[in-house]
């Protein structure tokens, strides 16, 4: 799958998952503009692309739960391209506790602030640059803990009010800009691994949700794929 000169946005791209969807990307000759809340990490990132030698990368800090923040990356990004082809948003902090006590109320401003209030506020802020784009998607890494019925993470229930937000705003948004030819895509897996055996009794893993996105992103622009759930591995691995 080639994205070659493709300009590709990734939030919480400094580690993890968001670090693999970045590097997939440029590897198939993207560039991608990474973010994460610590510009360290996302500086760390793009050095890892350039190393690799594929694609092109820029870094640049990005608090979701900080508005100015949001509204400074999105100002600097215009400044760098006249257009967007793919924003991912996949930054979100992890909050786990299953009370309500176990978890302050300055983790728990943060967690709602930075997936619900952070990807409505970038989505807004960068809307104008993929609407310039021949070909603009925009790509949700929401969460299980998203789903009506969902019970299954032992994520803080602000996590779960978060990710549920998220997808909501992520479903009308679909709806609303689908004339446009605006691809909203929402992935929902359920708590996965970052590194495991890619078999069908094990965890999910980091890597098959990064090639879910790939293979969603490069699909020819008459296929509206909208969501993508997942089957979860019970707790007695059947």
């Amino acid at each position: 799958m080639d994205f070659h000169g493709l300009r590709i946005a990734v939030t919480g791209a400094g580690r993890d998952t968001g670090r693999l969807l970045a590097l997939a990307f440029a590897e198939r000759g993207a560039r991608v503009f990474v973010t994460a809340r610590d510009a360290g990490a996302a500086a760390g990132t793009a050095e890892l692309i350039r190393q690799r030698g594929r694609g092109m990368a820029e870094a640049f800090g990005c608090d979701l739960a900080d508005p100015d923040s949001v509204r400074g990356f999105a100002a600097a990004l215009a400044e760098r391209t006249g257009h967007l082809d793919v924003l991912v948003n996949n930054g979100a902090g992890y909050l786990t506790g299953e009370g309500l006590p176990d978890a302050d109320d300055a983790d728990i401003v943060a967690t709602i602030a930075g997936a619900a209030t952070g990807t409505v506020l970038l989505t807004k802020h960068l809307l104008p640059l993929l609407r310039s784009s021949a070909r603009p998607d925009i790509v949700n890494l929401v969460s299980a803990c998203g789903e009506v019925g969902h019970r299954r993470s032992g994520a803080h229930p602000a996590f779960y009010a978060a990710k549920h937000a998220q997808a909501g705003f992520a479903e009308i948004l679909s709806y609303r800009l689908r004339t446009e030819g605006i691809r909203v895509l929402s992935l929902f897996p359920p708590d996965f691994v970052q590194d495991g055996p890619r078999e069908s009794d094990a965890d999910l893993t980091a890597a098959s949700v990064v090639d879910c996105v790939l293979f969603a992103v490069g699909q020819p622009r008459d296929c509206f794929i909208r969501e993508f759930r997942f089957e979860q591995v019970r707790p007695d691995g059947s």
